[in-house]
């Protein structure tokens, strides 16, 4: 077997197996009822990511969907964070964003002006971020926190 082959199993067939941090649609569905509107920046090839987010049946609740090829840049560039922004209308203060990477994530949103709270993760760590979660259940208290604080 070749590593084209591979390659192309891999693209055709990662979305069939992936696997969601845990409750995250019903974090999902809840962070909608509190009227929080959501976008999601990600890097990667377009159509893999856009089959990667169908397949975890959670498009629905992202009202932008930033993907990286498609928009022709990526995280940590300020301007993804800059055209998202605008996509919602809104400035740097009043957005809060969630991430896992401490470079393109937490550094790259927190440099704009951005609220931001790091998703824990056993491959980094991160210290200069608003807020931490260790799961995700946890993002409406973090980002009621964080708006009081305005």
């Amino acid at each position: 077997m070749t590593w084209q082959t591979l390659l192309e199993d891999y693209v055709t067939n990662f979305n069939k197996h992936c696997v969601p941090f845990p409750n995250l649609t019903v974090v999902l569905k809840n962070l909608a009822k509190q009227s929080l509107r959501l976008g999601m920046i990600t890097n990667g090839r377009g159509q893999f990511q856009l089959d990667n987010i169908l397949s975890l049946k959670i498009r629905e609740y992202f009202e932008e969907l930033l993907i990286s090829e498609w928009e022709g840049m990526a995280k940590p560039n300020p301007a993804i964070f800059y055209k998202a922004l605008a996509r919602f209308g809104v400035s740097p203060n009043e957005a809060v964003y969630i991430g896992d990477h401490p470079k393109n994530d937490i550094q790259a949103a927190k440099a704009i002006g951005m609220k931001t709270i790091w998703k824990k993760s056993q491959h980094w760590s991160c210290l200069e971020a608003d807020g931490e979660i260790d799961h995700l259940q946890e993002i409406s208290e973090v980002v009621r926190r964080l708006n009081t604080e305005n």
